[in-house]
């Protein structure tokens, strides 16, 4: 007992023992350290990269990197103008697949103008319904076409397209009629209504030919970068105001063969009744988008 007693106090008093870390403790947490570190490499890595190797098409080693930087589509609110559009060249697939002769017909007219106006008529006046689908075209395709063109022309239209574009398809609509309905009154009233059925005649048959002339412009207006939709809007302005001297000149000859009476007179008819109402229809719209006198 006095040896162990002595020891026990030789234990105690020493302060220069240490006790030794457990080896096998380090060992684990060194082998747990290198198992976190380490990154695990998948299969699908390893197939994609010697896939990349082999493959001259995958291959970019000492090739220059070629960049497609498209901009980014601010504006993600005109996806409706796809739906829109869309509808319209829809609507002119359906006429034209359900009425072809119709439109043979139709184009036969306009390409031919030394046929008889009276045997053309008759053809057309056959199919009724086909002749008001065209027009309502028409005032579909070229209220479309305005609004796309104050688009383009950078006024704003965005926030109140959805009462904008019915507003133009109206107003077309409204202009015609009513254009309709006074030169129905005029040949009452002053005893030609053989004159003015041919002149409306020639009138409507122009105007469905722009409708359907219109519809690719639609397209390239709505969807095409901002320089290609600036060159098919100013190609589209020089189709239309053709078509419309070639309306004139048609009408010019017609009226001539019932009526006598000098060019400046048919010039002052052109300016009354023609170029002053869209003149002052443009200048309202602009005053009313814009609010600039």
């Amino acid at each position: 007992m006095i040896c162990s007693s002595t020891a026990l106090r030789a234990q105690s008093g020493d302060t220069s023992f240490k006790v030794k870390p457990d080896s096998s403790q380090a060992a684990a947490v060194f082998l747990q350290d290198s198992v976190v570190k380490k990154a695990r490499v998948h299969m699908y890595d390893t197939v994609m990269q010697q896939l990349a190797k082999t493959n001259r098409y995958l291959n970019t080693a000492g090739k220059t990197p070629v960049y497609d930087i498209n901009p980014l589509r601010h504006d993600q609110r005109q996806d409706w103008l796809v739906y829109l559009v869309g509808g319209v060249l829809l609507l002119l697939g359906i006429i034209r697949t359900a009425y072809l002769k119709y439109f043979s017909d139709l184009f036969r007219a306009f390409l031919n103008p030394t046929l008889s106006q009276r045997q053309l008529k008759d053809q057309l006046s056959q199919s009724p319904f086909p002749n008001f689908l065209l027009n309502a075209f028409f005032v579909v395709s070229l209220g479309l076409y305005l609004y796309l063109m104050m688009y383009r022309l950078n006024y704003p239209t965005d926030a109140i397209a959805w009462m904008l574009i019915p507003g133009l398809m109206l107003l077309v609509g409204l202009i015609y009629a009513v254009k309709y309905i006074v030169l129905k009154f005029c040949g009452w009233l002053f005893g030609n209504e053989d004159l003015i059925d041919a002149y409306v005649f020639i009138l409507y048959l122009i105007n469905k030919i722009l409708g359907i002339l219109l519809a690719p412009f639609l397209v390239i207006l709505a969807f095409c970068r901002p320089e290609i939709a600036a060159t098919s809007l100013y190609i589209s302005v020089f189709f239309i105001v053709l078509l419309i001297v070639y309306r004139y000149v048609r009408s010019y000859s017609l009226v001539r063969q019932y009526l006598s009476f000098s060019k400046l007179h048919f010039f002052l008819y052109l300016c009354a009744f023609e170029v002053v109402p869209v003149l002052i229809i443009t200048k309202v719209l602009l005053i009313w988008l814009t609010g600039n006198p």
